[in-house]
This record gives structure tokens, C-alpha cells and sequence, in this order.
């Protein structure tokens, strides 16, 4: 959808992160609520709240009044440092202040590792906006936590994702891959900057978005925190949801990059998002943000391999280990991403098609009828899409299939990779957890009957065949 003027505001997930650092032992109830909360937020909105401490809710809150401030009190002039988000081969090197006009926005990037220089800025010293080191700091450590979760959610091993982080503390001459950025959209004064109007009337107000109106970050994850509304990201459905619209003062706002979903085969979707520039009429400072990246190191390989190590399935496009400075400068499209979409309205389609034509076949004896097989096929097709899908929607499940013969060894375990997805969706007992159209003839049958009780045995006789 490109319609972003309804203000959808949606019920994120809202979870503390004290509750969601991992602990020896056992895992409580507690953090299996948290990290379940976690997972269906990002499943559907692709982003979830998370409330900080107040200490460290006060260090954010004091950034951006200091990030507000080094915007306001500096001018702009087209001679100074213009970088485009399209310059991927300096995507590790960003540090100090530049301006990109055609997103109508201005940077101050911290990255640990590359001192920090006072310049001169129209005759007077410049210092950067203050407190940097100590929300890097902090803001790390929360991603760290939220991919630990992430790891206890797909059953991977504890610290999984450390293998392709920087080294905590960095090392001497380490250069940090993550990044620590204080940003600001449509400052009155930043001259020169472009932009274009998307015309959604909302309450007679005109929004409007920067050039590049979709965008995916490359990291493993993003926190925000801004100190006006405006970030918006497209939920499971492709509606704009506006994520920051009910941010309370200890709240901040996470989201999963492309890195995340290299690294997970796909089983965590990126953030599709986009930035409101406009609506700030009055307001002398803009929109200022604090944006933490979280980005795997320059020397790591992404790999889905821990996926397929604990028993997730492993689509061939997640098989082969990419080099992280060659992923970081690919172009990554959402048609690219996302080819699934297209594909399964048009799948939807033909559906619907075989539907209506199975329901005409019924009432005229003079057509030929599908052979047992192919309409056991559609059925199932038909149920996966209609029944099973909409349960796992509802509860935040992505549903990823494994490798027949795998299944066949998990169903006997008492403890295996997919247990609980069956378990959440009412999987039948004993039919392997694979695609309905993998299934033998048999299974078919079972997994009709279990989602859609109309399956008597008559109908079964209907389809009488023998196994192949």
C-alpha cells in the first residue's frame, strides 16, 4: 500500500527489557510470555516497543535534547558533506556530521573506534551532541538481548549471533560495524533540501514523505527514538503503520534488518519503513531522532546454517555464506525480498479459478472430473490458504515447513524443532509437518479432516486411490 495517510495505530508489542535478558537456569514463564510477545509483534508489524530502565531512558532523552541543539545552532551550505544512503562501500567508515538533501535530512554518526574531531564550523568550534558513547553503549546492549531472545525463540543455541558481532569491548585498532546515529528530518533551516508530496489528506493536513520512500536497513536490528511521531513500517498485510504514534518516556522502538533476515533464512522479515518529513509547520527544530544500528562485523559470513542445524528449513538462496562487505554493497529490492507476495495473490487467484471451477464441475454431469489426486491437491491448497494460515496469522506464527524425511524422525521426539508450532496450530498427530502439497495422499486426507471436519468418509471414498 502507498497510502500512508490513515495513521493506522496498531497494538505493538510492548515488553520490558529487563524482563527480556536471559538468566542460567530455566527459562521462566515470565520470558517465554516476553519473548512470545516479542516474536508475534515483529511477525506482524515488523517492530515492537521496548521500555528501558529510567536511568537509561533519561541518558536517550537527554541526547536528543543535545542532538536538537548541535542541528539547530549549526547552518548548511552546499559545500559541506553530502553522502547519499546509496555510497554502500563507505557503509563501515561513516563518522561526524553529513547531510543528505534529497531525504531532506541531516546526520551526526558516532562509530566507536574513529576518534572524534572538533572542527570549525563558521568560526567557532563545533562539538558533537554529547552523551554518544554512553548510549552506544547502552542501546548495544539492549540489541543483544533482543537477539538472544530471538535465538531462544528458533530454538538456536544460546549466543549464536556473537559470531558475527564486533568484539566487546572492540579490540585495539577495531573499528565498530554498528553505528550510533543522531538524525534530523526537515529542519526549517536546512536549505537546499528536496522533497516530494504524497497527496494523503489526513484531518487537512498534506503529508509528506523523503524521495526514497522505502527503505530496509542492512543491520541485524534498529532502535529509535524520536521526539516527534513519524515512522512508519509495513505490517504482515502491506499497510503503513505508524510505530512511534503512543511512545510513552521510557519507550524506544526496534525493528529487524536485512542482516537479520539473511542470518535467520528468512524466518525474520526486514522492516520495510519510511520517515514523514513533513507536518512540522511551526516547528523550529524538526524532527530529531537517535538511531542505533546494530550491524554484523565487516570479516563475519552470514549464513542461515544454524537454522538448518536446529531443525528449521533451509531455502537454497540461505545455503550459500555471503561475505558481509559484499552483502552490505548489494542492492537488495523489496520485489527481490519478497517475491512471495506476487506470487500468492497470483496463486490466490488460480485458486479461486480451480474453486469455482470444481464447484460448476459438481453441478453438471456432463464435465469430466479432476483426477482424485490433483482435486485432493487444490483441497488441501485450498485449506492451507482459507484455515491454517489465518490461526497462524492470528498468533504471530511464520509458518516454515521442514524437509519430509527430517519430520518423519521429529514426530517420533518428544522435543523436536517444530513441536511447537504444531502444537500452536493444531497440527494433526503423526502427519509430518511439511507442505500440504508434499504430503503423501494419506496425510492429505488426515490434515483436511483436521482443519475442515466437512471431510467425511464419504468423501474419502470419492477419492479412493492407492498409495504411490
Amino acid at each position: 500500500m502507498d497510502d500512508a495517510g490513515g495513521n493506522i495505530l496498531v497494538s505493538l508489542g510492548r515488553l520490558r527489557i529487563g524482563d527480556l535478558a536471559a538468566v542460567e537456569g530455566i527459562a521462566s514463564d515470565s520470558y517465554k510470555i516476553c519473548v512470545s510477545t516479542l516474536m508475534q509483534s515483529l511477525a506482524q508489524y515488523s517492530a515492537a516497543i521496548i521500555q528501558l530502565p529510567p536511568a537509561d531512558a533519561a541518558l536517550l532523552r537527554s541526547g536528543l535534547d543535545s542532538a536538537r541543539l548541535f542541528f539547530h545552532q549549526r547552518g548548511y551550505d552546499s559545500g559541506e558533506v553530502v553522502r547519499s544512503k546509496d555510497d554502500s562501500r563507505e557503509w563501515c567508515k561513516t563518522s561526524g556530521y553529513y547531510a543528505d538533501p534529497q531525504m531532506w535530512q541531516e546526520m551526526y554518526d558516532y562509530r566507536p573506534g574513529i576518534a572524534v574531531t572538533v572542527r570549525e564550523h563558521n568560526g567557532a568550534m563545533e562539538l558533537p551532541p554529547s552523551g554518544l558513547p554512553d548510549i552506544f553503549s547502552v542501546l548495544g546492549k539492549v540489541c543483544r538481548d533482543i537477539l538472544d531472545a530471538i535465538s531462544f525463540s528458533l530454538n538456536l543455541r544460546t549466543c549464536v549471533f556473537t559470531e558475527i558481532l564486533d568484539n566487546v569491548p572492540l579490540r585495539s585498532q577495531e573499528v565498530s560495524s554498528s553505528v550510533l546515529s543522531a538524525c534530523c528530518h526537515s529542519r526549517p533551516s536546512f536549505e537546499g533540501a528536496q522533497q516530494h508530496r504524497v497527496a494523503s489528506p489526513d484531518n487537512g493536513r498534506l503529508l509528506m514523505f523523503s524521495e526514497q520512500e522505502q527503505q530496509i536497513d542492512k543491520s541485524l536490528l534498529t532502535l529509535v527514538k524520536s521526539d516527534r511521531s513519524g515512522l512508519y513500517i509495513k505490517d504482515l498485510h502491506g499497510r503503513w503503520i505508524l510505530v512511534d504514534g503512543d511512545l510513552g518516556p521510557h519507550d524506544i522502538v526496534v525493528y529487524p534488518g536485512l542482516a537479520l533476515y539473511q542470518e535467520t533464512a528468512g524466518y525474520v522479515n526486514p522492516a520495510v519503513h519510511k520517515t514523514e518529513a513533513g507536518n512540522l509547520q511551526g516547528c523550529r527544530f524538526g524532527r530529531c531522532s537517535l538511531a542505533f544500528k546494530l550491524t554484523p562485523r565487516s570479516v563475519a559470513r552470514l549464513s542461515g546454517s544454524e537454522m538448518g542445524a536446529a531443525g528449521h528449513g533451509d531455502e537454497t538462496q540461505f545455503q550459500v555464506p555471503i561475505p558481509v562487505t559484499d552483502f552490505m554493497q548489494t542492492h537488495h529490492s523489496t520485489d527481490q525480498l519478497f517475491p512471495k507476495n506476487d506470487e500468492s495473490s497470483s496463486q490466490a487467484e488460480q485458486d479461486a479459478s480451480s474453486n469455482s471451477a470444481m464447484k460448476k464441475k459438481k453441478g453438471s454431469t456432463r464435465t469430466k472430473s479432476l483426477p482424485p489426486s490433483k482435486r485432493l491437491r487444490l483441497e488441501a491448497q485450498r485449506v492451507l490458504k482459507e484455515h491454517v494460515q489465518d490461526i497462524a496469522d492470528g498468533r504471530g506464527i511464520k509458518l516454515k515447513f521442514c524437509n519430509l524425511k527430517e519430520c518423519e524422525s521429529h514426530i517420533q521426539s518428544l522435543h523436536s524443532p517444530c513441536e511447537d508450532i504444531r502444537t500452536e496450530i493444531g497440527w494433526p498427530r503423526g502427519v509430518p509437518f511439511v507442505h500440504p502439497h508434499d504430503l503423501p495422499n494419506k496425510g492429505k486426507l488426515r490434515f483436511l479432516e483436521a482443519y475442515e471436519p466437512g471431510w467425511t468418509a464419504s468423501q474419502q471414498d470419492e477419492l479412493s486411490f492407492t498409495e504411490p
